[in-house]
């Protein structure tokens, strides 16, 4: 319920930023493709059946893709959403990798973004982070002949990224290239016992998330 009320605060916040932008008709869609380097968590050693040890579960490096539309409330300031998509696969590993499934994983982030330079510029430099929520879907797998299927898991998650916008002719269409990471929180482990003499002994958590490091290229348009 709390990361819901998060994200619900900051699509809030959003829209009440982006109303003089929708009011001056400063608004850029742009779609973007490229391909996402990702890890996941490590757990408990399992021996499973086919006599090989599995600690860890990784989504598998893939293409993705993804479309946003951002509201200029100044020549420089941007603020926006995005959406984003991974079509990958589940894989276990340890003693060897095995994949399990296809695995897709959703971004929904609202953002904040810089432009450096003029908004008339051919080339503008920008950087920006956002908060919002990374979904991983449900995964169909086979075990002993048996089919059975994973729930899916929606998790808080962060943006952050920089690239560059290029309007050749400083014109209305250009080419918006990027990089970005994106870490998702997953689980926190227990790290051991920390004792203070003033504020005594507590549990410290180790808290583990999922990373996504994504390189894209892709059409900007301005209106």
């Amino acid at each position: 319920m709390k990361r819901m009320s998060t994200i619900a605060f900051t699509l809030a916040v959003l829209v009440a930023a982006a109303s003089p932008a929708l009011a001056q008709n400063r608004v850029e869609v742009s779609g973007f493709f490229g391909w996402t380097f990702s890890d996941g968590v490590s757990g408990d050693a399992v021996l499973a059946s086919d006599g090989n040890v599995y600690d860890k579960v990784d989504p598998k490096d893939s293409m993705s893709w993804g479309l946003l539309m951002g509201f200029l409330v100044n020549p420089n300031t941007e603020v926006g959403f995005m959406y984003s998509r991974q079509q990958s696969k589940l894989v276990f590993g340890g003693t060897t990798e095995r994949e399990v499934g296809d695995l897709a994983i959703s971004g929904y982030h609202a953002y904040f973004a810089y432009n450096f330079g003029p908004d008339d510029a051919v080339a503008r430099p920008f950087v920006f982070g956002g908060l919002g929520a990374t979904n991983f879907g449900s995964v169909d797998f086979n075990i002993g002949g048996v089919p059975r299927s994973t729930g899916s898991e929606t998790q808080f998650s962060s943006t952050w990224g920089a690239g560059i916008k290029l309007f050749p002719g400083g014109g209305k269409v250009g080419a918006r290239i990027a990089v970005r990471y994106t870490p998702t929180y997953v689980k926190t482990d227990a790290a051991g016992w920390w004792c203070d003499p003033y504020w005594g002994c507590y549990l410290v958590g180790d808290a583990q998330y999922a990373n996504q490091f994504e390189f894209s290229g892709g059409v900007t348009i301005r209106f």
